[in-house]
């Protein structure tokens, strides 16, 4: 299980990185959280872990947050000193998980990183049966995707749920209000940019022509259908 880690204090990394290896985690240091939001979908992890000491990055860590939840659900645990009750609540409002206080004991931290891991994990990959309708064939345990004469392609995280909510209910049109909850977890006005940019990175892995869809159609106004034939 890979989890990021961005800190500009070497001291930190090394101690979060040490304390998630031992419990089972692979750390990937990365520089800055822009970084990690603007590559997110060709570098992808189960756990990000943010720790600062600098009252300055708040602002910047607020805003930076809320760009990667465009692009992952996955669990984001934030690491600040000594954080006020305001600091606390904007940096979940943004986006993060858990904010907890620095300095942290490595028993604290490994526990609230297994238990943000396990809550997140929702029903396991394994258990989903593969959904092989001949001319597209999506496998869970490994969010392979392989459409006809085309070639296996792996899909990220928030592509899987989404595709796997659409092939269940093909044939159904589902509101984009839903594919947000169930897809993100979570239901709030202005999210249907968010819909709409996962359905065109979707489909240019699926479709032959991502401008005339074979699988995903869009129904103005209301949100979207998978079908293996286009709607009346």
């Amino acid at each position: 299980m890979q989890v990021i880690i961005t800190t500009t204090d070497a001291d930190d990394l090394d101690f979060i990185a040490s304390v998630l290896r031992r419990t089972g985690f692979d750390p990937l240091p990365r520089t800055n959280l822009k970084s990690v939001a603007d590559q997110w979908l060709d570098r992808p992890a189960e756990l990000v872990v943010v720790a600062t000491r600098d009252s300055d990055e708040y602002s910047s860590l607020y805003e930076t947050i809320q760009v990667l939840r465009t692009s992952t659900e996955v669990p984001v645990l934030v690491l600040v000193e000594s954080p006020s009750e305001l600091v606390i609540t904007e940096l979940l409002s943004a986006g993060a998980d858990l904010v907890l206080g620095l300095p942290i004991g490595p028993k604290v931290l490994s526990g609230y990183a297994r238990a943000l891991l396990r809550r997140s994990g929702g029903v396991p990959p394994l258990a989903l049966p593969i959904l092989d309708l001949e001319e597209i064939t999506l496998n869970p345990s490994t969010r392979n995707v392989r459409t006809k004469n085309h070639l296996s392609k792996r899909l990220t995280q928030l592509e899987f749920r989404l595709l796997y909510v659409l092939m269940t209910h093909r044939g159904q049109v589902i509101p984009w209000e839903v594919i947000v909850d169930r897809v993100w977890g979570y239901s709030e006005s202005g999210s249907r940019e968010l819909v709409r940019g996962l359905v065109s990175r979707l489909r240019s892995k699926i479709e032959a022509d991502p401008s005339s869809p074979l699988y995903i159609h869009t129904i103005p106004g209301i949100g979207y259908m998978f079908n293996l034939t286009p709607p009346d």
